[in-house]
C-alpha cells in the first residue's frame, strides 16, 4: 500500500513538474515575442504609411517622416537595401520608384525619406503633392546587396546628388556600430553647395 502511494505521489510530482516546465517555456516564448519589434515591411504587398511631418530642406528637397503602426515598430529594412514607393504622376498614372530611407531600424516608430523633387519627375510630382496626414504606399525590402558588419576592411563610396541616401544608410550603420571596424571613404559630388543633401547629418557621423 505504501509503495502504491509513493508511486502515485511520484507520478503526481512529475506531472506537476512537467506542467510547470511547459508554463515557463510558453511564458518565455510569449515574453520574447512580445519584446521583439514588429517588422512592418512586406516584400510582396504595398502597405500604407502615414506622413506625420514634412520638413522643407531647400527649394526642391524635403524630408518626409512617416509613422509606423506602433511607437516600437521597426521598418525591417536590412542595411544596403531599399524600398519601392508607389504614387501618381501629374497625369494620374501610377508610378513606382525605389528610395532608400535615411533612418535605420534603431529609429523605432518611424522612417524618413529625403527626397529631391525634379520639375519633370513623375514620382517627384507625387511627393510635391504629399501633405501631412496623407499616406504613402511602400513595399520591400528590395535589392540584392545586404551589408554585414565586418564584411570588408574598407568601404569606398562614390555618390552624386540624391544618390547619397543609400551611401548614408550604410555609412551610418557602420559608424554607429562600435564593433564594426570598417573604414568608410566617401566622394560626393553636387552641382552647387546648396544642392548638398544631408549636410548636417553627414558631418555628424563622418567628423
Amino acid at each position: 500500500m505504501d509503495l502504491e502511494f509513493l508511486h502515485t505521489l511520484d507520478v503526481q510530482i512529475l506531472g506537476a513538474v512537467a506542467v510547470a516546465i511547459v508554463a515557463v517555456v510558453v511564458g518565455a516564448v510569449f515574453l520574447f515575442s512580445s519584446k521583439k519589434p514588429k517588422v512592418c515591411l512586406d516584400p510582396e504587398n504595398f502597405k500604407q504609411f502615414k506622413l506625420v511631418k514634412r520638413d522643407q530642406l531647400s527649394h526642391n528637397v524635403a524630408k518626409f517622416t512617416f509613422a509606423l503602426p506602433t511607437p516600437t515598430s521597426v521598418l525591417g529594412l536590412p542595411i544596403g537595401q531599399h524600398i519601392s514607393c508607389r504614387g501618381k504622376d501629374s497625369q494620374g498614372e501610377e508610378v513606382i520608384k525605389p528610395y532608400t530611407p535615411t533612418t535605420l531600424d534603431s529609429d523605432v516608430g518611424k522612417f524618413e525619406l529625403v527626397i529631391k523633387m525634379y520639375p519633370q519627375g513623375r514620382m517627384s510630382h507625387h511627393f510635391r503633392e504629399l501633405q501631412v496626414g496623407d499616406y504613402l504606399a511602400v513595399k520591400g525590402p528590395k535589392g540584392r546587396f545586404r551589408y554585414q558588419p565586418g564584411q570588408v576592411r574598407v568601404f569606398g563610396m562614390i555618390a552624386g546628388g540624391s544618390g547619397i541616401t543609400p551611401m548614408f544608410q550604410v555609412a551610418r550603420a557602420i559608424l554607429e556600430n562600435p564593433n564594426d571596424k570598417t573604414k568608410v571613404h566617401l566622394i560626393y559630388a553636387n552641382v552647387s553647395y546648396e544642392d548638398i543633401l544631408l549636410r548636417v547629418s553627414c558631418s555628424s557621423i563622418f567628423f
